[in-house]
């Protein structure tokens, strides 16, 4: 058996725009698709830290052909002590962290499924890019559809980047939307033609975008992801979509969680924000609901034999 690879990720430098943009490939040999289990947050953890300081640019790509990322590892969720899954969670929002902590700009390069923590991955990007796939592919937040909620900042990130109101609807009932409506909602910076161009995309998309903070420093930029509900242009609009959602979102304990990270992120701000999603997340694997939700997954997954 190969032992599965450690240490960064593979980093290129592409200068077909006259930057230098660094595209990293996330990757997991061996697997059909790309889950975010906590190797691969140490792999991209050290990726972040040997990326080359002169970079003007950063575009995540997908070693997998057919998603972007699929998720997170939910047997980490199922499986670990509460303060180990807070330590888990808590580990992936520094690792996601670090990315907006670059001084240069961002993207994602969606290529198929992008699901709960690889959405989550995403839109702490600058930029999504995306490209259809053979049929429309899913994105967005499931955690609710399982009893649980996002820990990774997607309660906060999403409805900044798309109607609000939709947004925390969809979080709140744990629905991701298609190709087909994330591109009509606006979620997508950028659509390329084909998978075949969407990295040549991305980079072309980050080495439009201006340079974050002042170059000289490091880091450039305040460490929180550009596009996040408590950013001022965005809160007024947020804070109008919960109030008008409140009362039409389900009844039940992830739907719950979502509103209250919304409404924390409102009013305290991004980190109590991530406190709350970790809290809430912790609470409901435990709970009966989150229980059941997991094990129908898994469920699910044995019969059709992955």
């Amino acid at each position: 058996m190969t032992d599965l690879p450690t240490g960064p990720l593979p980093i290129e430098i592409d200068s077909s725009t006259g930057k230098r943009v660094a595209v990293v490939t996330i990757e997991q040999p061996g697997k059909p698709v790309v889950v975010m289990d906590e190797p691969l947050l140490r792999r991209m953890d050290a990726t972040f830290d040997a990326l080359p300081a002169e970079i003007q640019g950063l575009v995540l790509v997908s070693g997998s052909a057919r998603v972007f990322v699929a998720g997170a590892n939910l047997e980490s969720i199922r499986d670990l002590p509460d303060g180990d899954l807070a330590a888990y969670l808590r580990y992936g929002q520094t690792v996601f962290g670090k990315i907006a902590r670059l001084p240069c700009p961002t993207a994602a390069a969606i290529n198929g499924a992008a699901l709960g923590g690889g959405m989550e991955l995403a839109m702490h990007c600058d930029g999504l890019v995306a490209a259809p796939g053979p049929k429309p592919y899913p994105v967005g937040l499931p955690e609710a559809g399982l009893g649980i909620c996002p820990g990774w900042g997607g309660t906060n990130l999403l409805p900044a980047r798309m109607d609000p109101a939709q947004a925390i609807r969809l979080t709140a009932a744990g629905k991701p939307i298609t190709f087909n409506d994330a591109s009509a909602a606006g979620l997508f910076d950028a659509v390329a033609e084909s998978a075949e161009s969407l990295r040549q995309t991305a980079v072309e998309w980050v080495a439009e975008q201006p340079a974050k903070g002042d170059p000289g420093r490091s880091p450039g930029s305040d460490g929180l992801p550009s596009v996040r509900i408590d950013a001022a242009k965005h809160t007024a609009a947020v804070l109008g979509a919960l109030d008008a959602v409140k009362g039409d979102l389900p009844d039940t304990g992830p739907a719950r969680a979502v509103a209250e990270c919304v409404n924390v992120g409102l009013l305290q701000g991004w980190e109590a924000a991530l406190e709350a999603e970790i809290r809430c997340l912790v609470e409901l694997r435990s709970s009966p609901e989150g229980r059941a939700g997991i094990a129908a997954f898994f469920e699910k997954s044995a019969k059709k034999g992955g």
